[in-house]
């Protein structure tokens, strides 16, 4: 399915985006990246992790010309990797699904759900997505990308 068909599914809405937008979104990963790493439990870094890998799909939605519907809005921004940056990105939006569900049940069901090492991969998952983010905003929207 293509983004055009999700909005005609009323998935998802038309988006005008913005250099600012985009920069402010990438800031907030930068933070959360630099915040997960260290002095708090593992269920806080796995869901400020979980955040940044929130941001980087919303940057990607945005550039793309929209934005989710508030039903199931983490849900649809993250299955829209694959359909963005290509097919190949199936299983990470798989993986990003079961961090969302894991991500919820450590925010409002019980403590302890995320091991240090749920969120060091996630937080590496995020480190690794960045540049890819990067790079499909060069090639198909430079002009929303901070100059340098």
């Amino acid at each position: 399915m293509s983004l055009q068909q999700w909005a005609n599914s009323g998935w998802l809405r038309p988006h005008q985006t913005s250099r600012e937008e985009l920069g402010n979104l990438l800031a907030i990963v930068d933070r959360d990246l630099a915040d997960a790493g260290g002095g708090i439990s593992a269920d806080w870094r796995f869901g400020i992790a979980y955040n940044a890998a929130l941001k980087l799909c919303t940057v990607l939605l945005y550039a793309s010309g929209y934005r989710p519907e508030k039903a199931m809005a983490h849900y649809r921004t993250l299955q829209a990797l694959p359909v963005i940056l290509g097919e190949e990105r199936k299983e990470d939006a798989a993986y990003l699904d079961a961090c969302r569900a894991k991500r919820n049940a450590v925010e409002y069901d019980y403590v302890g759900g995320a091991t240090a090492a749920d969120a060091d991969e996630l937080i590496e998952f995020v480190r690794q997505l960045r540049p890819d983010v990067q790079r499909w905003l060069r090639t198909h929207r430079p002009e929303l990308l901070a100059e340098s």
